[in-house]
Order: C-alpha cells, then structure tokens, then sequence
C-alpha cells in the first residue's frame, strides 16, 4: 500500500528558518535495514530529511504542485521494488490485468466464433463463407491484440494456448467449408465425435479456467 504525505511550503519555510538557528546534528537514515545517502539533521529533538533524497533512496515519487507537496513512498518490506506499470506485476511471472482483459475478449470472439459453426451444424442451417469469415477476422483480432498486451512470460504462454485454440477453431471452419463447396453432406451430429472438436471444447474450458483464477495453467489440451 503506499503511502502519500502533504506538507506546506510554509512549513518548509520556517523548517529553513529553524535551521539556520537551532543547533543542528547530522545522522544516516537507514531504509529498510540498509543504510542511505538521504541527508538528515535533527533540531531540538526531532529529526528531518531530504525530501528529494529520500523519494530517490526508496523509489518513491515527489510531486510538487501549488502549496503542496506530494510524496509517494512504495510499501515497505525488505528491498523496496522498482516502480512498474498499472497493468504489469513485479516480476516476468503471472498473468498481467492489460493481458487477462484482452484474452478474455479474445477467448469471447473465438467461442462466438464455434457457437456459430456448431449451431449451423446442429440445425441444418446454411454455412456460409461470408459469415465464417467475419467471424474467424474477429477472432483473430482478438488474438492480435492479446498477443499485443502479453508482457510477462505467463502472458506470453497463454497466448500460445490462444493461438492453439483459434487454429484448431480455423481447421474446423475451413474443413466444414471444404465440404459445403463440395456439396458433402454435414450430419447435425457430426461434431459428437469429431477428435477436433473435442479438443477445441477441451481447451475452450481450460481458457476460461485459467483467466477465472487469473493464474496460468496449461492441462494441455489446447496442445
């Protein structure tokens, strides 16, 4: 959790003028167990440091707008980490949030994608290119755009679970097709034991699992 302090100018004011009359000693800050170079004096008992140089020593922020000043400390806790980004955890390991909301939209366009085809199946209603089409191109943006905000290195591994899952999808788009073009007929249950199939239903609930936990796992059914 970090933590934000305020103080005024005015404060920093009469601390300069305290300074140049009070007796002054200068101590070392120790940072979390490690001594610093952050300047401190004491003045009638209390002690006062470098503002700009402490916000250095831990990684923190100091903001200075209007009559305030803003510093930012991280938590603390052994070493204090770098700063990192909103969407990026600490270490290359995880999925990162920028990730899990992008693969979601993904693994969303591809199940639009198979409802579609297996519904079509199902009832006997036409398949046809155009909208196989539209379908497999919002797909794949969606990979495009996940394979985009991957960052870390589970990131990056569950986005070749994704782009398993969108070229098994793409196989069985193009195989059912293949068999409209040839005017071969498509049993309404012909996806029951279709291997293909039961691998893209397999690795369609193994998606949705690992982003419900939000940890990367891998059964390997989307291999």
């Amino acid at each position: 959790m970090r933590r934000i302090f305020y103080t005024s100018i005015t404060f920093s004011l009469a601390l300069l003028a305290a300074v140049s009359t009070a007796a002054q000693q200068n101590h070392t800050l120790v940072v979390n167990g490690q001594p610093s170079q952050v300047p401190v004096i004491q003045i009638n008992g209390h002690s006062y440091a470098d503002l700009d140089a402490l916000a250095k020593a831990t990684n923190g922020t100091l903001v200075i707008k209007g009559n305030e000043i803003a510093l930012s400390l991280p938590g603390s806790g052994g070493n204090v980490p770098a700063a990192t980004s909103a969407n990026e955890p600490a270490n290359s390991a995880g999925l990162s949030r920028g990730f899990l909301k992008a693969g979601i939209e993904a693994m969303s366009s591809l199940r639009e994608w198979h409802s579609a085809l297996a519904n079509a199946i199902q009832n006997q209603y036409p398949i046809a290119e155009n909208w196989v089409v539209q379908y497999r191109n919002q797909a794949e943006t969606g990979l495009r755009l996940a394979s985009a905000a991957a960052s870390t290195d589970d990131d990056r591994s569950a986005t070749q679970l994704l782009e398993s899952e969108f070229n098994n999808m793409k196989q069985l788009s193009d195989e059912c097709l293949a068999k409209v073009q040839s005017h071969e007929y498509i049993s309404p249950d012909s996806l029951q034991n279709n291997p293909l199939e039961q691998k893209i239903v397999s690795c369609g609930h193994s998606l949705a699992n690992m982003a419900a936990s939000g940890q990367f796992q891998d059964n390997g059914s989307c291999r």
